[in-house]
């Protein structure tokens, strides 16, 4: 039944029922809310039930009347309101029980009847509480919107949501108020006079709730500093907890009141701080992350280079190249190992030259059958071979007045290479089947990650066009070679494939981000990439882990004893060295600059590699 409870400003809480189209309330004896008031009129106000609505009007107009701290005259009554009529505090509610006389309140607290009207009460509160929370996003809406709903529960005058610091001068967490508010739904401005250190500490220390009726008379907080100087009455205080672990508490006072608070209304606390440190947690996370994504874009401001992420001494080398040649006509060679962003740096000349507004033409020299990447290159005429129905364009055709990007040119055959080297010097080009020259005007970029070097070392590329196509060289590092530039490459593309893919992940484990930075990424930039997007794809979680990267503690490199470490190096780099010779041990140890013998046991070990317990193999 609907009621109104005044609380005195001694004794305990007097509850009236509402059962009536029209109740009174005054001081007089006659009203059926008579309250013993000096400031309170003859008949001060009345309520009003028009079978759907309780509704508060003036009777007397010299009678004051604030309703959750504003001045009314009449208003609608919700449940939860908070009533000042004269110096007396009344709350509305329309779920509470009829009133008793206190003794046989007291001694029915724990019925049954008693018992489940009150978890009835406190599931439908907890619902209202989680669904009204769940809307808000931004953390300070939260914690704010979190002590209104308190206030409104529990009856109380101010609220304090305290959570702990570590960010302090090294001496340990310590806690801070991070959101407070009064009955008015306004915000404290000053907190440092509003609650009691010691009632706070004991439930930091203790990770219990506390109610304290009246704290000036209180056996255990009665003597304290903060109580007496305060003047504490009413104050209940319960801990938020996460994994097991206090992480702040909540503060919900009345200081002209005592004997506000009741045993179940800090039970009610207690199961609201359980649910809201769940939210909360998850409101921070989601905080955190949002200040990172921020702190990210903030970053690759600075590390943006175009569509290139970096910072590191090599990559704005690159970049300090790259500007310079751009607006110029002259050839480039990109070279690097494979998934290190030869195509975009590419892409950045390009967008950067005198040509932009002309096409940007590529051809993976490595993706096309030798019988037809010349007709790829400079295009057919009809009949010119079995299948060329039609006349047909090549790349360098398309590229014309543009730039044209030769991908991988260490895999084109040699007989090609002479055509393209004469197209390049001559800047002409003849369809296949054709005999009539073409002109065109273009820029060339190439692309590799063999050493072309060794390539014309071993007669497999043509010194002149590596000549002609190595003007300027862009080394590309490797992604182990970067430093940190693995880490904001990483969240740039987490941030990228997540919007892309829908995916509810927000960011990296930091366990994820030490893997990311210990893995050697022999693929680099592109296996990076392709980790993390299938990482977002199978992830249900909001962090990526390392296990979701493959980058557990399995995938990790062993630590080797260094001597062995230099041996498995040394083992290696011959092996490299010997494969790019064809197999050629002499030419391997004269490029080593060592005996042909120590290749001969090198390639022994590998064909009798030893026991698993170590030692040398037996003959």
């Amino acid at each position: 039944m609907p009621t109104l409870k005044w609380f005195p400003a001694s004794g305990p809480p007097r509850a009236f029922p509402l059962y009536k189209p029209v109740s009174t309330i005054g001081r007089a004896l006659g009203n059926d809310v008579a309250i013993t008031s000096s400031a309170m009129a003859e008949t001060h106000a009345q309520v009003l039930f028009d079978g759907r609505d309780f509704n508060l009007e003036e009777v007397d107009k010299a009678g004051e009347i604030l309703i959750n701290g504003k001045k009314k005259r009449r208003a609608r009554l919700v449940h939860g309101d908070r009533l000042t009529l004269g110096d007396a505090e009344i709350a509305f509610s329309i779920f509470d029980e009829p009133p008793r006389e206190a003794a046989n309140r007291r001694d029915n607290d724990h019925g049954p009847e008693s018992q489940a009207a009150a978890s009835i009460a406190g599931l439908r509160k907890l619902y209202e509480f989680s669904e009204k929370l769940m809307t808000h996003k931004k953390l300070e809406e939260l914690l704010e919107a979190m002590l209104d709903l308190l206030l409104e529960v529990t009856g109380g005058e101010k609220g304090l949501i305290l959570l702990m610091d570590e960010s302090g001068d090294g001496g340990g967490p310590k806690p801070v108020v991070r959101a407070s508010r009064h009955v008015k739904k306004e915000a404290i401005t000053d907190t440092a006079g509003v609650i009691s250190d010691s009632i706070v500490r004991k439930v930091l220390e203790s990770g219990r709730p506390i109610i304290v009726s009246d704290a000036l008379s209180d056996a255990q907080f009665g003597s304290s500093e903060s109580v007496l100087a305060l003047r504490l009455s009413s104050v209940m205080c319960a801990p938020l907890m996460s994994q097991g672990h206090v992480t702040g508490a909540m503060y919900v006072g009345n200081d002209r009141v005592k004997s506000l608070f009741e045993r179940s209304q800090l039970d009610v606390l207690s199961i609201f701080c359980g649910q809201a440190s769940l939210i909360l947690e998850n409101a921070m996370l989601v905080n955190a992350l949002r200040a990172d994504k921020e702190k990210l874009s903030a970053e690759l401001k600075d590390k943006h280079f175009g569509e290139i992420i970096g910072a590191c001494p090599s990559m704005m080398e690159v970049f300090r190249k790259l500007q310079k040649v751009a607006t110029t006509d002259i050839s480039v060679l990109i070279t690097g190992e494979t998934g290190t962003g030869k195509e975009l740096i590419a892409h950045e000349v390009h967008r950067r030259s005198n040509r932009i507004n002309q096409p940007f033409v590529v051809i993976n020299c490595g993706a096309i059958p030798e019988n037809l990447i010349e007709s790829e290159l400079f295009g057919h005429v009809k009949g010119a071979f079995t299948g060329a129905v039609a006349s047909r364009p090549g790349k360098f055709q398309v590229a014309d007045k543009g730039t044209l990007f030769l991908d991988e040119i260490g895999e084109l055959p040699l007989n090609l290479q002479v055509k393209l080297l004469r197209a390049l010097q001559e800047r002409v080009v003849f369809r296949v089947g054709d005999s009539k020259p073409e002109k065109v005007d273009i820029r060339v970029i190439a692309a590799t990650n063999r050493v072309l070097e060794d390539e014309i070392r071993g007669g497999r590329f043509r010194e002149d066009l590596y000549y002609r196509l190595n003007v300027v060289n862009l080394w590309l590092p490797p992604l182990r070679e970067r430093g940190d530039d693995v880490l904001i490459i990483a969240k740039a593309l987490l941030s990228k494939y997540a919007d892309e893919l829908g995916s509810q992940v927000q960011g990296f484990s930091p366990q994820a981000l030490t893997a990311i930075k210990k893995h050697p990424w022999p693929g680099n930039i592109r296996q990076l990439e392709n980790r993390i997007r299938k990482a977002l794809v199978l992830c249900d979680k909001a962090l990526l882990s390392a296990e979701d990267l493959d980058l557990g503690a399995n995938a990790e490199n062993p630590i080797l004893p260094l001597e062995k470490a230099k041996e498995e190096f040394q083992r290696k780099y011959v092996l490299e060295v010997l494969e790019r010779n064809n197999g050629n041990r002499t030419q391997t140890a004269r490029d080593l600059g060592v005996d042909p013998r120590t290749i001969f046991r090198y390639l022994e070990r590998e064909a009798n590699p030893p026991p698993a317990g170590g030692g040398e193999p037996k003959n």
